[in-house]
């Protein structure tokens, strides 16, 4: 069976591999991608749509045809964001590699802000502890406290933690519009 799609202008055809045919590169489609690499089909759109993959061939009704390399691009933005990097900060790792940069000292810049980040943040979290450690203590002594709802927190002198970091109220703010694009897409 031969498999047609349209890049740009350009129709490519595609043969199974057998041993006398010339090794052609497989196609998959959207949803085997997906399934391979674990990755949901609307998040394969929006990394596309985002520039983090390459817009992929298109059969002549439309649907998309990746190359199997995608599945290496998958597998390195799922380790990028395991590292604690944002999709904007992959996203210009993989342009620069694009533009035939080596981007390995940039990753290391944001490796080592993401440390510092990770410092100040668990900082914070041992203060917060310390402070939530005293009022348990303080409210055990008091036992019941009235109030409107509950004294104990109404009269409670600790302060919500804050961000650490623009990059953390960021990094919320790409999740929760990656999660908006998602919603948008299953409710139409």
């Amino acid at each position: 069976m031969i498999q047609s799609a349209r890049k740009g202008q350009e129709l490519i055809e595609q043969a199974p591999n057998t041993a006398t045919t010339q090794r052609r590169p497989y196609l998959l489609r959207v949803g085997e991608v997906a399934r391979r690499s674990g990755v949901g089909v609307e998040t394969l759109r929006f990394y596309e749509r985002s520039g983090l993959l390459d817009r992929p061939a298109r059969t002549e009704n439309g649907y998309r045809l990746y190359g199997e390399e995608v599945l290496e691009r998958l597998a390195f933005i799922k380790r990028a964001q395991a590292l604690g990097f944002t999709l904007d900060e992959i996203g210009r790792v993989i342009a620069e590699k694009r533009a035939g940069q080596a981007p390995c000292a940039e990753v290391r810049e944001i490796v080592r802000r993401r440390l510092k980040e990770l410092d100040e943040r668990m900082a914070q979290m041992r203060r917060y502890r310390r402070e939530l450690a005293a009022a348990l203590a303080e409210w055990d002594k008091i036992g019941e406290s009235e109030g409107h709802i509950c004294g104990l927190i109404e009269g409670a002198k600790i302060e919500p933690i804050a961000p650490s970091s623009d990059r953390l109220r960021k990094r919320d703010n790409e999740t929760t519009s990656a999660l908006r694009s998602t919603n948008k897409l299953k409710a139409s």
